[in-house]
């Protein structure tokens, strides 16, 4: 199971409304979001993330969700009529301009397949969502060099790691694409070396072998290792088994599974 440790921010229920969409790469479309209710939303920047509600019927139907999603708050949602209950997705906060009260998300989108993709895809000025923080994943460990491994659906998640780790923080990260254009700009430090890859085949085809080839630094990591559920998982089976890297120092989490929709 993930070990993503899962925060429920103060904040509660947020409600936001689309006020840019545009295609950063071929296929990874950009969802800037405003509105006044966004000043309440707390930024603490690294890989935070957030349960998102899309509305299937009126966006009326967003006042119907909890304003937490643990145990309790899960529960409440499921109560709401089926035709009124709002899909919900997780996802990562890209950036966050406080001055201006936007927030952007990146979503995978290539054809129909998923929910969030394509309503990104179609997105317009105006239509509204709402989301749940539900905090950082990344722990930060103490530790002597730094590893993360992702993918394309986490890549929202390593590009603010890597922008937000101290600048001179050392190590590496391993990022797979299924599309090599869908490169973004990274702010590393200079101390992490960065491997873009290109896989030919399943999640984690390029990523797993280069991390079992890749020469560690000496020292202890804190390895991040996020994406596919299969190259999270075998992420953390290589570092513990092979690397004998300890349990508590490698967060892992399967945002997606190879067959179901990841969006």
């Amino acid at each position: 199971m993930p070990n993503i440790t899962v925060t429920h921010a103060e904040t509660g229920l947020i409600q936001a409304e689309v006020v840019r969409s545009e295609r950063v790469t071929p296929n990874m479309v950009r969802v800037t979001l405003g509105g006044d209710d966004l000043r309440r939303f707390e930024h603490r920047g690294f890989d935070q993330w957030f349960r998102l509600a899309l509305p299937v019927g009126s966006p009326d139907d967003l006042a119907r969700m909890p304003a937490k999603f643990g145990v309790g708050g899960y529960l409440s949602y499921l109560r709401i009529p089926k035709g009124h209950r709002p899909v919900v997705r997780n996802y990562t906060v890209r950036s966050f301009d406080e001055p201006a009260g936007e927030l952007a998300i990146d979503f995978v989108s290539h054809g129909t397949e998923g929910v969030a993709g394509p309503w990104a895809a179609a997105a317009e000025v105006g239509d509204r969502v709402a989301f749940i923080d539900q905090g950082c994943g990344w722990a930060g460990l103490e530790c002597d060099w730094n590893l993360i491994i992702a993918d394309e659906s986490a890549l929202p998640a390593a590009l603010g790691v890597l922008r937000d780790l101290p600048r001179d923080a050392t190590g590496h990260a391993i990022i797979e694409l299924f599309d090599e254009r869908d490169r973004q700009e990274v702010e590393a430090p200079e101390g992490i070396t960065v491997h873009w890859l290109e896989r030919d085949g399943d999640p984690g085809a390029a990523a797993l072998p280069f991390l079992e080839g890749l020469d560690f630094p000496a020292g202890t990591p804190y390895a991040f290792a996020v994406g596919e559920q299969s190259l999270a998982t075998g992420a953390r089976r290589h570092l513990v088994k092979e690397r004998r890297v300890s349990k508590d120092q490698v967060t892992f989490s399967g945002y997606w599974r190879k067959g179901r929709a990841a969006s």
